[in-house]
Formats: C-alpha cells, sequence, structure tokens
C-alpha cells in the first residue's frame, strides 16, 4: 500500500492539539519529534547514560508532528479541511505559540500525490441528477443526468467530500433555473458547473488562490461553459459589484462569519445563501452570524463532522 508523509512543524505545547487534528482528518497514526523529550545529557538519570549524548543535536528546531495517510479519492479534500483546522485552532488561541504550522510532504512529493489518489476518483451521482465524472474516467450518461467533467488538480473541489455534496444536493433543490448564481471560494469551480447545468443564467465563480482560478477555468472550458461561468481571481467583497439571486459558498466558519453581513449587498432581497466547510463545533457561531446578519435559517444539513445551511437574506 503506498501512504504520504506529512509532518506539521509546531511547538511542544502545540504537538497534542496537532496531533490530534491530524487524527480527526484520517491520518493512520501519529509520531512527535520533540528536542524536549530527550534528557538532558548533563544530568544523567535512568537508562540515560547508554544513550547517545548527541542525539539531540540530530533532531529539528522545530516540534514536528508526523502523521501517515493513505491517498484516496478524498485525500486533496482532507489536505484542506486539516489546513482550515490548524488555522482555526490557531485564531482560536491566539496567545497560545502553535509554531509555523507549516505542512512539509514526504515521501511522495506534491505533483506526485496528487496523480496517485486518481485511481481511486470514479464517477458518482452527487445528488438526483448531478453526476460527477472525473476527466479521465469513462462514463455511459443515462437520461436525465447533468454530468460534471471534473479535474480538481491541487485545487479543492472533486465532489467526494461531505461539504461539496451538501451544496451540490442543495443547490439541485432549490434552483429553478434563471438564476444569476455567486460561487465564492470556487476551487475546482464544482459548484459554479453544477449551478450552470442546473439552469443558471449567469455565474460568477471566485477564488483568491491563483491556483484554484487557473484549476476552475480549465474545468469550465472542459465543460463547455465558458459562456456562462466568469471565473475571478480575487476577494468578492473587493472585486465585483455583482449581484445573485443565488449565493453558494463552501469556505471555512471563520470567512462565513466574516462575509455574512457584507454579502446582502450582493444577494438581492429574497435570495438564497448556502454555505458550507463548516464544522459541527462551528455551527452555532455561524448560524448566529446568519441571524444576525439579517437572514432566515431554511435549512441545515449534517453529514460526519460538517454542516451545511440553507439561508435566505431578508426583503
Amino acid at each position: 500500500m503506498e501512504w504520504v508523509e506529512l509532518s506539521v512543524h509546531t511547538t511542544t505545547l502545540g504537538a497534542d492539539m496537532v496531533s490530534e487534528a491530524l487524527i480527526a482528518h484520517g491520518a493512520t497514526g501519529t509520531m512527535v519529534e520533540d528536542r524536549a523529550d530527550i534528557p538532558d545529557p548533563n544530568k544523567p538519570n535512568g537508562i540515560w547514560e547508554i544513550i547517545d549524548p548527541n542525539l539531540v543535536n540530530t533532531l529539528p528546531e522545530d516540534v514536528l508532528v508526523h502523521a501517515w495517510f493513505e491517498p484516496d479519492t478524498s485525500f486533496a479534500e482532507r489536505m484542506h479541511d486539516l489546513t482550515a483546522h490548524l488555522q482555526e485552532i490557531q485564531r482560536a488561541v491566539p496567545e497560545f505559540d502553535f509554531g509555523s504550522l507549516a505542512i512539509d510532504t514526504l515521501n511522495v512529493k506534491d505533483e506526485d500525490w496528487s496523480e496517485v489518489w486518481k485511481k481511486f476518483y470514479k464517477p458518482f451521482r452527487a445528488g438526483k441528477t448531478l453526476v460527477v465524472k472525473p476527466t479521465w474516467e469513462p462514463y455511459e450518461k443515462q437520461e436525465g443526468d447533468r454530468v460534471i467533467e471534473i479535474d480538481p488538480g491541487m485545487a479543492f473541489g472533486s465532489g467526494t467530500h461531505e461539504t461539496t455534496g451538501m451544496c451540490l444536493e442543495l443547490l439541485e433543490d432549490v434552483m429553478q433555473g434563471g438564476e444569476r448564481v455567486i460561487d465564492v471560494g470556487t476551487g475546482s469551480g464544482i459548484l459554479a458547473i453544477g449551478a450552470a447545468l442546473l439552469g443558471a443564467k449567469e455565474v460568477l465563480a471566485t477564488d483568491i488562490d491563483p491556483t484554484a482560478v487557473r484549476v476552475a477555468r480549465d474545468n469550465v472550458a472542459g465543460n463547455g461553459l465558458q459562456d456562462t461561468i466568469t471565473t475571478l481571481q480575487g476577494n468578492l467583497l473587493d472585486s465585483v459589484s455583482a449581484q445573485c439571486e443565488l449565493c453558494v459558498a463552501n469556505i471555512i466558519a471563520d470567512v462565513i462569519c466574516m462575509f455574512a453581513a457584507p454579502l446582502t449587498e450582493h444577494i438581492v432581497p429574497g435570495g438564497l445563501f448556502i454555505c458550507s466547510g463548516i464544522i459541527k463545533e462551528r455551527e452555532q457561531d455561524v448560524h448566529d452570524a446568519l441571524i444576525a446578519a439579517n437572514y432566515t435559517i431554511l435549512e441545515i444539513r449534517r453529514k460526519g463532522e460538517w454542516v451545511a445551511m440553507l439561508s435566505r437574506r431578508h426583503d
């Protein structure tokens, strides 16, 4: 079996929380490499005398938490979630020194593991009519199918993650056709493409990550939807003044809470807002932020550790 080893740079104080986050996102095991675990060779005790006193000099300056993952079809999404989780931990306890939380990929290079998981990524149904099909896999289209051809590359959004799946299901449930749609944090472009196939009049897909924008544009072109979907790099609130009947944002809880009120400038009165990327521990925070920003919560969906919300902007 092939494995990917990740190493997160942290501190002695942060090691346990980082280890828990890695396990929560699918690591099969973790190991902490910390100079503080080596007794002071100048103060021998117990069995220290038989340990090489130069051992401490071979350990890295940072505390490293190593973890091992199987690069299956959900691996790219789990890495995205892990990064978001680590950022949320750091923001939640600003007085706590977690170190850089930089992530190294060992044993398998980034460009290699991004290819390895493709063998596990097969066409699947993401709702009643939407079918997500990797560009490299064959699929015999059934009557009524709306097929999303996708190659997520290094961008978030293969469709296999619970958050993406719930957003696609909600889009399918609420769209009537003819809507203007804004997809905030488009990643691979999967939700924008889904909205277009469901009959959106026009879709604006934005992302601050230039890699994601490049991937999304390629996927939009691959689905022949360039006339319907416009993909832009940048922060929606800073770059455009477009309005929509439906906004979808599969990002993280902190960004949703921050964007909830300003997004009302882009959603017409009575328009809908679908949001996900919310870990269950942050459900109430997002709920409260939406209510405070004058939305009505219409539906809350939960899958595993994740939550999606459908809300309506007040008239």
